[in-house]
């Protein structure tokens, strides 16, 4: 410590306070680099995280209130048990009916061996827009273009 004392004093004025100009540069370069600039980085990435999950929730929002909407329907008057409606569209809609069976007043359960995509979704479509409500959908391949479907409907809101 002696020695940098010494080659402190040994500098002119003018150089001291040269000096301690830079020194003075060098720290708030440093506090800029060091501190100032991830703290920013930092903030700006936790606004975008924050922007993302707010359109996240409004978009959750949104679905959840469709879906409200839609658990909602009011219970369709049905003409005929709803297996043997199903069993009728889907006979009218070229399907081949592997299997139906009523669980309940209001619900059905159907496998149908084979069908084409596009087909099918239109034929749900159709069931939708009369009140019924596809609860449950699983498809699987059933050969080149085609599927094997599993579903359960239930007639609105039962």
């Amino acid at each position: 410590m002696t020695g940098l004392n010494a080659w402190w004093r040994s500098r002119t004025l003018r150089e001291q306070r040269l000096l301690l100009a830079m020194l003075a540069l060098a720290a708030a370069v440093l506090a800029w680099a060091l501190v100032i600039r991830p703290l920013a980085d930092s903030l700006a990435a936790a606004r975008a995280r924050h922007d993302a999950a707010v359109a996240a929730l409004a978009t959750v929002r949104a679905q959840s209130a469709a879906l409200g909407a839609a658990g909602a329907r009011p219970a369709v008057a049905l003409d005929a048990p709803l297996d043997t409606m199903l069993s009728n569209a889907a006979a009218q809609a070229g399907f081949p009916v592997t299997r139906v069976e009523r669980a309940g007043a209001t619900r059905a359960t159907m496998l149908l061996g084979s069908v084409r995509p596009q087909a099918f979704f239109a034929w749900l479509a159709a069931l939708e827009a009369r009140g019924l409500v596809v609860e449950r959908l699983s498809l699987s391949p059933a050969g080149p273009q085609t599927l094997e479907a599993q579903l359960t409907i239930r007639a609105g809101a039962a």
